[in-house]
């Protein structure tokens, strides 16, 4: 399998410095009022944190000097994670929908299934198409952090992709539901228009996810720099006891670089790389010591938003099924698998914290518990992890510790900074 590049990375900013005046940087700062006189495009307050453009590198050198700045950073780009070029042979597996069984999601008891109405899976992407059957059946919560608004819209295709994956549901009877059963959906936009957008963006949607209620965040996402603000933002959600899911990258063959925000979820969190049907790791798939779990990531059924027209997406004919649905290569697509299955997880155990989760999902995929460069923890059983959940406490897992560290984007008094603490939410 010889992996494609994502198709956003060729698609620009929406918000680009040369329409705005000038140059777009992140700034940290310790009270509002240093803002003052600034343009300030978007604002992460419970970081204290916000976009704000500068005309030139003077102009950015003095706001650096402002008092009560924290940090100045140029804005690092984020792109959704998938897809890559195919279409890929899924190995001659029986069914079109082969990643449930391959993953014995199938055998999840249905109590269980019932019971993740508990749980709200955040997807942070490119918005969704809400009138896809399989999006509305759940009637999500939506929000979009560029405009301010719930008017949701996905002119990408990813997020809606994702999203069905997640915690679809069944509008009619030969509909599909999700890996998540009947877990909650909230959509949280965070591009501006393109496939792209920046890491106060994907800051903005993570905090505003953990503040209304997500118990888990999809982040189908990344590149290989980081920032403050990202950092800021997943010590925001971890804090509140928030399990955060995110792709691993489709770079493999592309030099395998460190990408982020995969690598710093740490041990609150699961990193999902893709693998194909006869279970080994897809090569695209990015590998790293960070990386935890496989999922299905080639040639997966998914949801298809309407009117959109990608070279990523090969349709599928789904016999008495509404909407359209095709498949999708990417590790983009193994990470709301995931994210579903966690959810399934706190339903058969709604005792245990983020790190329990993540530890189950780890500790009862194929490596049963020991972890190698290739295959990480290896290949996710949904019914053993649910099971081993129902059961009590999750399993002890061996994990290298020695992770990469972040690779900041021209940091400039990027100093680390406290997020108050607020009492972790009730446990789904």
């Amino acid at each position: 399998m010889k992996g494609g590049l994502c198709v956003a990375a060729a698609v620009a900013l929406c918000v680009a410095p040369s329409a705005l005046g000038g140059r777009v940087v992140s700034v940290g700062y310790r009270t509002p009022s240093a803002l003052h006189g600034l343009k300030v495009v978007s604002r992460v307050a419970q970081l204290h944190t916000a976009a704000v453009v500068v005309a030139n590198a003077r102009v950015e050198r003095a706001l650096r000097a402002r008092p009560g700045i924290r940090f100045v950073q140029r804005t690092v780009a984020r792109t959704e994670s998938g897809s890559v070029s195919g279409p890929f042979t899924t190995g001659g597996a029986a069914i079109p929908e082969w990643q449930w069984t391959a993953t014995h999601a199938d055998l999840v008891p249905s109590w269980v299934q019932d019971a993740a109405t508990n749980v709200t899976i955040a997807v942070v992407d490119t918005g969704a198409d809400v009138l896809a059957p399989t999006i509305a059946a759940k009637k999500p919560i939506t929000w979009n952090v560029a405009s301010g608004t719930s008017t949701v819209h996905d002119n990408v295709g990813h997020g809606t992709f994702v999203a069905s994956l997640a915690a679809g549901g069944i509008s009619d009877p030969a509909g599909m539901l999700g890996f998540g059963g009947q877990a909650q959906l909230m959509i949280v936009q965070a591009n501006r228009g393109g496939a792209g957008f920046t890491d106060v963006d994907e800051a903005n949607a993570i905090v505003y996810a953990v503040d209304h209620g997500a118990n888990i965040v999809n982040l189908s996402l990344g590149g290989p720099q980081t920032s403050a603000t990202e950092r800021g933002a997943i010590d925001y959600a971890t804090s509140h006891g928030v399990l955060l899911v995110a792709a691993a990258g489709n770079s493999a063959e592309q030099g395998n670089p460190v990408m982020y925000p995969a690598a710093l979820i740490g041990r609150s969190g699961l990193v999902v790389g893709a693998a194909g049907a006869d279970g080994t790791r897809a090569s695209f798939s990015t590998m790293g010591k960070y990386v935890d779990v496989l999922a299905p990531g080639v040639d997966v059924l998914g949801a298809l938003a309407t009117g959109i027209s990608s070279g990523f997406f090969t349709p599928a004919v789904t016999p008495g099924a509404s909407g359209e649905y095709g498949y999708g290569s990417g590790t983009s697509y193994a990470t709301p698998e995931v994210a579903g299955a966690a959810a399934l997880v706190w339903a058969a155990n709604p005792k245990l914290d983020a790190a329990g989760v993540a530890a189950t999902i780890e500790g009862t995929a194929s490596g049963d518990g020991a972890w190698t460069t290739d295959l990480a923890f290896g290949n996710m059983n949904v019914a053993a992890a649910v099971a081993s959940a129902a059961g009590g406490l999750p399993p002890t897992v061996t994990k290298p510790v020695t992770l990469p560290g972040p690779k900041l984007l021209k940091p400039a008094k990027a100093h680390a900074h406290a997020v108050a603490k607020k009492p972790k939410r009730a446990r789904p």
